[in-house]
């Protein structure tokens, strides 16, 4: 069981990260991989890990609206957070580097479904699938064409 972390880093306050990723398992992967801040800052690498995880929830936007949206709850509840401006940003990123995101990757991946689960496994082949399957192309070659058709799509034969 993970304890819930207080200040303007609990949960529920850091755009909702910190009910999913919880501070103590950032704090041992940070301890980990040695990426653990040296003196105290204003941005920690705590919270440069739910930064960078922010990053990949919005693309789209650049580092300045990305803290926007992480901290935009703590505006209402009165406590005082940083306004880094983009060049802190991206030395916070550049500080924490990948192998953080990279760790809490390694442990917070996994198969969903335990090996004994009906469906898994095939013999000692483990099953999978994809959609798209019409997304998959293939070369215009005459035995292509006499099987899957014209246009070099498989979409035709995957599921008939």
């Amino acid at each position: 069981m993970f304890a819930v972390a207080a200040g303007p880093f609990a949960p529920g306050r850091l755009g909702e990260l910190t009910k999913v990723v919880p501070f103590e398992l950032v704090d041992a992967v940070l301890e980990e991989t040695g990426c653990v801040q040296r003196r105290l800052r204003d941005l920690p690498s705590r919270v440069g890990v739910y930064f960078l995880l922010a990053m990949c929830l919005f693309p789209e936007v650049g580092y300045r609206l990305v803290w926007n949206k992480l901290a935009a709850a703590l505006a209402g509840v009165g406590l005082e957070v940083a306004g880094p401006t983009a060049k802190a940003l991206r030395d916070l990123r550049r500080r924490v580097g990948p192998a953080p995101v990279r760790r809490l990757f390694e442990v917070l991946t996994g198969p969903l479904a335990q090996p004994a689960t009906a469906g898994v496994r095939f013999g000692r082949f483990r099953t999978v699938s994809f959609d798209g399957c019409s997304s998959i192309r293939l070369a215009d070659s005459e035995r292509n064409v006499e099987w899957f058709g014209p246009g070099g799509r498989a979409a035709a034969r995957c599921w008939s």
